[in-house]
Formats: C-alpha cells, structure tokens, sequence
C-alpha cells in the first residue's frame, strides 16, 4: 500500500487511545439494546448514532485514486459505520494500514454490535464535515459537496438503510444579517440532490433537518461565520433572534414538500404569428475575395510531362469580363448553409475597419464592399433578409478604423461624425440589397466611459435621422439599435434591498442606452441621482454628461424597433458576502445559484430571464416591435450531440412564445447565435472541422421549430400563413407588375399567332394561283 511515513505518524497519533474508541460503537450498542429490550415495545421509537462524514472524489480516474477515495470515506465514515450497520468490525483499509493500532473486536462483540442502528443518521456541512477534516485524511484527492454522491454511497455500502439527514447546511460570512442568499442557495442544492438521491437513486431518506436553528459558536471559526435560520446580534444585550430570508425559503419549501414545477415555468403550446422572423447570427461573414479562375486573362498551358503544373503564356491574353457575384465561392457555401437551416434572416456586422481603412471615403476598400453587396443580394435571392450592423466593438481597437481608435475612440467627439459619414456610404452602397440595419451592435457597457457612451448615443441617432431623411422613402428600410439585456434578478425574492439593487443594475446595464433613446431623451433617474449620491461622499468622481434640449430631441425617438441580445441571467444583492464578486462601486453583491444548469464557461441557462426582460422592455417602453438579434450559449466542442443547446433554444424560444401570447409583448424575432463554430467557437450550430461544415443537432432541432412556426399542440388551431416571396428589388419590379407583363405576353402571343397565320394563309394562296 502506499502510505506515508507523515500519514501514519499522524494516525498514530490521532489513534494513539484508540482503544477507547473501541467504548464508542459499544457505549452505543448496549444503549441501543437497553432501548430495544426495554423501552421500545411501550414507547415504539427509533435509536440510531449521528455520524459525519465528507464526500470525496478521485483526482484521476485511475484504480489506485478510486481506492484512496474509499479508504478516504472508511477512516472518516466506516470507522463507526461499518461495525454497525455491516459486520461489527472496522472497514478492510483501516485494518490493512492501522494493523498494530487498532483493536480486535471478539465475535461476541460482533455480534452485539451489529445492526445496532434503526436508522443511518447522517450529518453533513461546511463546518462538521469539511473545515475540521485533516488534510490527511483526504489521501490526496479530491473534496466535493456532492450530498447525492455520498448518499448514494451510503446506500450501496451500507445495505441502503433509511437515511435521516440530521444536520446540513452551509455557511455566510458573519457580517451578513438578514438576507443570506449564498446560505439560500447552498440550501436549495443540498436539498435538491435529497430529493434527487430518492427519486432518481433509490436511496431511502426520510428526513431532512437544517443546522442551525440560530447562529451561535462556530468552533474553531467563531463568530466569524454564521449558520443559522434566525440572525443574533452577539453585540446586543438581549440577544434578540430576526428571522433571515432563509427562514422564508424554508418555510415555503416545507409548504410545498419540496420544489413543485411552477405553473408559469411549464411549456406552452402555441404558434409565432405569420411573417415571424426567424435568424441566425454570425458575428462577421467569412470574406473571401480570392478572384475566380474566370477573371484570369492570361492563357495556361499544362506540362503533362514534367511538373505537371500550369504554364502561363506570355504574351498571350484573353477578353476580360467583368466581376459576378457568383465568382466568390464563400458566399455560395455560407448561403447553402443558411438555406439548409430555413432561416428567414441572417444578422451580421460589417467591418468599419476594413470598409473605410482611414475612417473616411479618402479611402475606401471597394473590393470588400463589392463582396458585402454580393453577399446581400445573394441572401434576397434565396429569400432571407439580410440584417446589417454598421458596428460592433470586438477586442483589437473594438473595431475602429485605427485612426479613430488611437485618438480616443468613442471618447473623441470626431469619432461621432465619422461613424454618421461612414453609415451614409454603406446606406449608399448597400442599401438597395439592405432593409434591416443595426447601428452599434451590442456596445459594451460595462467597458464604456460615460463620455464615450454620451457620444455613441449621439452617433446612432444622427445615423438615424440621416437614413430617415435621406434614404427612408428610397429603400423603404428599417434602423435601430441592439442591446444586450441580460436579466437581473434579486438573489433573495424576499428582500426589498434586493430588489432595489436588481433595478438599479438594470437601468445600469440597459437603461443606460435604451432610455434616451426609447424613453425621455435622458438618461435614468436611477443613474444621476445614483452618481450624485456616490460622489456627494467623495469616493468617486463620475461625471454623467447632459444633454441639451436640442440633443434630446434628437435622440428620442431615434427608433424603428427595440433589438435586443440575451444569453443569461444574473443574481444579484446587497449584503457583502464575497469580496472578489462584490461591485463597490454599484454596492452589489454577484450570487450564483449552484443548482442553475451551467455552460462549460459557466453562463447559467435561465430561460424565464428571457420573458422578464421582455416584460420588462414593455413596461418600460410601451408596445414597441422587438427583436431578440442574439441568443444562444457555449458548449463543449468535443461533444458530438450539443444536448446543452438543444435544451437551451427549446425553452428559451418557448419562454419567448409566452411573452408573445401570453405578455403582449409585441415580439417580432427570433435569432439565434451562432452560425458556426468558425467564427464563433464553442457556439455555432455548425461545427468546423477539417475545412468543412457539419450541421450539429441543435441546427436540426431549431430548424423543425421553424418549420412548426413554434410549438404547435394538437389543440392549435392551423394557420395557412402566405408564402413568403423574394424580396430583392429585381423580383419586386417583376411582382409589382404582372398585368402589365400578363398584357405585354398576351399581345406577343397574339402577335406571333397572326404573323404565323398570314404567313401559312399566303403561301396556300399562292399554290393555288400556280
């Protein structure tokens, strides 16, 4: 065996009056036949003994870690376990290390010993299972809170006994008072994997019990940490006990007997409305402008003898032709891919970087823009509606043409009147194809400066008004804005701090942008009077510009639609608990719920975050159109089926249906994110692998969603919706005209009729003159 010298010294010790323990599984046994001989048969109770224990797990998955895990659960829990409930001898890893150090139980003691326990009586906790256990005793794995595990272990090791969970809990800092939402959360996992090891394992629990009633005494802690249901502030006199959130959270778990599916989390059967726009959204298109073969003028010979390789001739050309969309293979790729996914619209950005190299027209990449046009038209062609963005920050520069990005960027007011002439050339140039534009896709607000955010604001709605004014009525387009609107939910829903914090990171975090534009012209009263009180007391100086009469006016209102980006939701409080997720600045505490599916990134899925914030742009901003321009989430490469995606576009897209049918919300689209892994890895719903696209099976599931227009039931009634027609300026002088062209037909017929009858008619004639 390996075990170390410092292992068994430091056993040697710890069993160094061993033989009194051997009084321990005795004193306990003769109480339970004490019990059991006299007692039981008038009073029909139950004895068992308390025992602690840990759960470990292999640090590899190697025999050698698994067995050092199970000798990790015998010394701490089979020392007492196994006597009892087993055979009334200690575990075979305690006996095979401890040989000379542990004592001999005769038979006798076996078998009084054995089966002296009405019940495993389970104790399980940060303090009592964790913090005291000697690293030693760990045998260099793993530690885990997995409470399922170790109840599962219990069962299989022990016979599965009846468990009584006797003492659980975890623990919050000793500063926090009355909402403890990490103490809620650990809660709600502890007795969620209780309920999981019944219905899903077959264990046998019976009870469960928290620890504590109060906080008190934390042993070697103290009062550094409290644990208890009632708040006691040790500094008063009359020790007075104030019932914490959690006492909430368990008084309604007790009610309900556990987590009952909630009528308002439970899918809904029904459709999208006709002409509902389904997308896909890829952060940039793939640019390929490699010119064809076709283009080439110069003329090749083959060396079929030597290197087998193409010549070229000099001296020798052919006509040139001109340049055709259908010579840049990429977009024929990209669109079969697109086409395969029965996606009605197709979102991505634009490179302001790569179109406008200096940020003005002094130099423009007319090869790019060429390849933007191709793009679009072929998209109108095969019927999807291209979705443009004229900007959206990434890392390098955040996408900038590099002069603008060194001179201040967005913080620079020039950078305002760039970006308004730089979205006249592309309205200009690709206007005709492009009826859905997106000003700044997705700005970062939580890397923007007040003054940059002042300034970006300013830039769309002057693109805005230019597109209103100048090429509205031409294009007969649509342009607004998008932003990311993850939801922001108070980590206790019984605190009204909590939900003071909640709205307030809200206004921060959408109400920033969204509120000039779609509201009052200003920014949220939330975020100046919030500022002004932050920097009445001097701890920071953050100025929040104005705007002027004049700017108001222009900003507001400077929308077609409300575009939106949602991935996830967050949990957020006020009570400091954890100082690494804790804003200063915004007094707020980050919470994670551990019971939350999580992304390999650790993005929860929250599917009914997606309706709250849809309700709550509503409430906010009336009966705006809304688009959802972005939702998806990561997940792991290497799997082969993308079970977690799967799961995450069912519910979120069902969660939208629910804001639509049963919010009112005038939600008019759907786009997912991403297209590929490519240009997106971990999120596309085609992988990449070895230069070739494969669909994964969340392609497939969202385009049957498609195909369905959502989630029809067998009581939905059949909607035949019209067939939706090309949208490209070609095919609408065409549609717009078919009596005309039904006219012109019929006169040419009529034409070549005569033409032929006069012509058969003269000859018949002149026969019979001969």
């Amino acid at each position: 065996m390996d075990f170390t010298w410092d292992k068994l010294q430091y056993l040697k010790w710890n069993f160094r009056h061993i033989n009194d323990s051997l009084s321990f599984p005795q004193a306990h046994a003769k109480v339970w036949h004490l019990y059991n001989d006299h007692f039981r048969p008038t009073q029909k109770g139950k004895v068992s003994i308390a025992l602690s224990s840990h759960w470990i797990k292999p640090q590899h998955m190697t025999e050698k870690n698994i067995k050092e895990c199970q000798k990790s659960l015998d010394f701490v829990l089979g020392w007492f376990a196994k006597p009892i409930f087993i055979d009334g001898d200690y575990p075979e890893s305690m006996r095979s290390n401890l040989s000379s150090l542990l004592p001999e139980f005769s038979e006798e003691d076996k078998k009084y010993i054995k089966g002296t326990a009405d019940f495993f009586a389970l104790s399980f906790g940060a303090t009592l299972s964790f913090q005291l256990l000697d690293s030693h005793m760990k045998f260099q794995q793993l530690e885990s809170i997995s409470l399922r595990q170790l109840l599962y272990w219990i069962s299989t090791e022990y016979n599965n006994p009846p468990v009584f969970i006797v003492e659980n809990s975890w623990f919050v800092s000793g500063t926090t008072k009355r909402d403890d939402a990490k103490y809620i959360y650990y809660l709600k996992k502890f007795i969620m994997e209780t309920l999981k090891a019944i219905r899903y394992d077959g264990v046998n629990v019976f009870g469960y019990t928290v620890w504590s009633l109060l906080d008190g005494f934390e042993w070697h802690r103290g009062y550094s940490i409290r644990r208890g249901l009632f708040y006691v502030d040790f500094q008063s006199h009359d020790k007075k006990l104030i019932p914490k959130s959690s006492v909430l959270f368990y008084q309604k778990l007790i009610e309900k007997n556990g987590f009952p599916p909630l009528p308002e989390n439970q899918p809904i059967a029904e459709v999208f409305p006709c002409g509902f726009a389904w997308g896909i959204v890829d952060n940039y298109i793939q640019v390929d402008t490699t010119p064809a073969q076709f283009l080439d003028s110069n003329v090749y010979v083959w060396d079929v003898h030597q290197t087998k390789k193409l010549i070229k001739v000099d001296g020798v050309f052919t006509s040139k032709r001109k340049h055709h969309c259908v010579d840049f293979a990429a977009i024929r790729l990209q669109i079969s891919l697109l086409q395969e996914m029965h996606v009605t619209h197709f979102h991505f950005a634009l490179k302001w970087s790569s179109v406008l190299p200096l940020g003005n027209i002094s130099l423009i990449n007319h090869t790019l823009v060429h390849y933007y046009q191709c793009f679009a038209s072929e998209l109108l062609r095969v019927n999807i509606t291209p979705v443009v963005a004229l900007w959206q920050p990434m890392a390098e520069n955040q996408e900038l043409p590099t002069y603008l990005a060194k001179y201040g960027a967005w913080e620079n007011s020039e950078t305002v009147q760039a970006f308004v002439e730089y979205a006249k050339f592309c309205f200009a140039s690709l206007g005709n194809h492009v009826k859905f534009w997106i000003t700044m896709n997705e700005p970062s607000v939580k890397n923007l400066t007040y003054t940059a955010g002042h300034n970006l604001l300013k830039a769309h709605a002057k693109a805005w008004h230019l597109y209103d004014k100048e090429f509205r009525r031409s294009q007969k387009g649509k342009i607004s804005i998008a932003l990311q609107a993850d939801w922001v939910e108070p980590a206790c829903p019984f605190s009204r701090n909590d939900q003071e914090v909640a709205d307030r990171i809200l206004e921060f975090d959408i109400g920033w942008l969204a509120e000039p534009i779609f509201g009052n012209g200003d920014y949220p009263h939330v975020m100046r009077s919030w500022l002004h009180q932050r920097n009445s007391i001097d701890l920071y100086n953050f100025h929040l510009p104005s705007f002027s009469e004049d700017e108001k006016k222009l900003i507001q209102g400077s929308f077609d639609f409300f575009a939106l980006s949602h991935y996830t939701t967050t949990l957020v409080g006020w009570e400091k608990e954890d100082a690494l997720k804790y804003d200063h600045y915004l007094e707020v505490q980050m919470i994670n719920d551990i019971t939350w599916l999580h992304s390999p990134s650790r993005a929860a899925v929250v599917p009914w975050g997606l309706r709250k914030v849809l309700k709550w742009v509503k409430s906010k901003y009336g009966d705006v159109p809304v688009y959802v321009i972005a939702n998806g989430i990561d997940d792991d490469q290497n799997l082969v089926h993308d079970k977690l995606r799967v799961h995450y576009i069912q519910n979120y897209i069902n969660e939208a249906l629910k804001a639509y049918t049963l919010d009112n919300v005038n939600l008019q689209g759907y786009f997912v994110y991403s297209f590929n892994d490519k240009t997106a890895p971990k999120y596309g719903l085609y992988s990449y692998v070895a230069n070739q696209y494969e669909p994964k099976p969340s392609m497939k599931h969202y385009r049957e969603i498609i195909d369905n227009n959502g989630f029809p039931g067998p009581d939905t009634a059949e909607v035949l919706c019209p067939e939706d027609t090309a949208l490209c300026p070609e095919c609408h002088f065409f549609r717009t005209r078919k009596s005309l062209f039904a006219f012109i037909s019929f006169i040419f017929v009529a034409f070549i009729v005569t033409i032929f009858l006069i012509t058969y008619y003269s000859k018949r004639a002149e026969r019979r003159c001969k």
